[in-house]
């Protein structure tokens, strides 16, 4: 465990229907969950001696459905910057990005960029990469009966970076389980499955980029932990951010965007131009004219860019939401980025 990284068992602070999904801080000790009952077992062709000749015990069973403990699972490898996982960041020879399941400092370039907000103020926001308009679903469990998560319980995903569907952006999914349900006895989405668990999808969306255990952001706009969470993926224990700068719901189905206005060192369609020129930045400075249309609190505003790239010729021209719009604009849409904005000055 990294000394630097902050060591947190919930997921969100979000709303569900007048309730916190805050779960508690704790783990506890076991394996995962198997809810196949004797029955079942014995529809299965096992008779009730090959249970009890040492292949399968009343102790064994009860072992298979104890809570896993999160500090001694085995944890998933992350890399965001593979092929399968990165748009605009790609690990190559050339450009360093660190290596599958390497603690990322998003505190340096090229994951922080200095921009423009709408009336020109400087704002900050990170570099999470092109991320989809559809969200992955995210599981936090309730006990019967009550309106906050289960204590200590991780939440649950089923995809992580450079796999099929995986998004920084999660839509909540409310898991209801027995009032005397033990925290972590699920720890997969196949373990929610198995056990026949009712889920209600919300239209509650949270920001949680998933990144090596280690990586560090310690900007937030708020007063808001900085520090890694964890949850479960298919048995195993993942890390990831939060950002809660803005309430986040579904729109359509879909995360929410907001547009900005971008402008890079050599505008697209030139030779090497557009996002691998690197963006234009004030001399000796590392100031872009880049412009977002919204900062937190603005009706609107989504960490998700909807992104338009403006000629690099008006550079200079460009100092806020009006002058951006005004530029001449080389491709509208280009790519849809999370991008929080963690600063407002």
């Amino acid at each position: 465990m990294s000394q630097h990284t902050t060591r947190r068992r919930f997921l969100v602070a979000a709303g569900l229907a007048g309730t916190t999904l805050l779960a508690g801080c704790t783990g506890t000790t076991g394996s995962g969950a198997d809810t196949t009952t004797t029955e079942e077992m014995a529809d299965d062709g096992m008779t009730d001696e090959e249970m009890t000749d040492g292949e399968m015990t009343d102790e064994e069973m009860m072992d298979d459905s104890t809570p896993a403990d999160p500090m001694s699972a085995p944890r998933a490898e992350i890399d965001r910057f593979s092929d399968a996982a990165g748009t605009l960041m790609v690990r190559t020879d050339e450009n360093g990005l660190p290596e599958p399941d390497e603690a990322v400092d998003f505190d340096q370039g090229p994951f922080i960029t200095q921009g423009l907000g709408p009336d020109g103020e400087i704002v900050r926001y990170y570099n999470f990469d092109v991320q989809s308009t559809t969200p992955a679903p995210i599981y936090a469990l309730f006990r019967e009966g009550e309106d906050t998560p289960v204590e200590g319980q991780l939440n649950v995903i089923d995809v992580i970076p450079g796999d099929d569907g995986y998004n920084d952006f999660w839509h909540v999914h409310k898991v209801t389980v027995p009032e005397d349900y033990e925290a972590n006895t699920v720890s997969s989405l196949a373990d929610i499955g198995s056990a026949g668990y009712e889920m209600e999808p919300t239209d509650i969306l949270v920001n949680c980029p998933v990144v090596p255990d280690g990586s560090t952001a310690t900007m937030r706009y708020g007063d808001e932990d900085a520090g890694l969470v964890e949850g479960w993926y298919q048995g195993k224990v993942v890390s990831y951010f939060q950002f809660t700068e803005a309430s986040l719901t579904l729109s359509g189905g879909n995360v929410p965007l907001s547009p900005i206005y971008v402008a890079f060192n050599v505008n697209p369609g030139e030779d090497g131009g557009g996002p691998a020129s690197g963006f234009m930045t004030e001399e000796g400075s590392d100031q872009t004219h880049n412009v977002v249309a919204t900062v937190p609190g603005d009706t609107g505003y989504s960490p998700l860019w909807f992104v338009s790239i403006y000629d690099n010729a008006e550079f200079d021209s460009v100092s806020d939401l009006d002058s951006a719009t005004s530029a001449e604009i080389l491709a509208s849409g280009a790519a849809t980025v999370n991008c929080p904005v963690v600063s407002v000055m």
